[in-house]
């Protein structure tokens, strides 16, 4: 048996997390140079729109920005009261 070491194992699950990393902050460019993404932030964290449709309020912008990608591609977004998904 060929013996991995913690490493090597945490390098081989680094490649899909830095292949999605590239993918979402790809699509983040796209729609921002193109202008349909906004985003800002509020007590409640950081809102993100596309399309001047809500799709994610989370606490941080990365995931904000993750969550508004994945409800966009779906079809699916947050309704304005920050509540159930529509």
């Amino acid at each position: 048996m060929v013996g991995i070491t913690r490493r090597q194992l945490k390098s081989e699950a680094m490649i899909p997390a830095s292949r999605n990393d590239a993918d979402l902050w790809r699509w983040f460019s796209l729609m921002y140079e193109h202008g349909r993404l906004r985003w800002c932030t509020s007590g409640f964290g950081w809102s993100v729109s596309v399309d001047l449709i809500h799709f994610a309020t989370e606490s941080s912008f990365d995931a904000a920005i993750k969550a508004a990608r994945e409800r966009f591609e779906s079809g699916r977004r947050r309704s304005p009261d920050h509540g159930a998904i529509l």
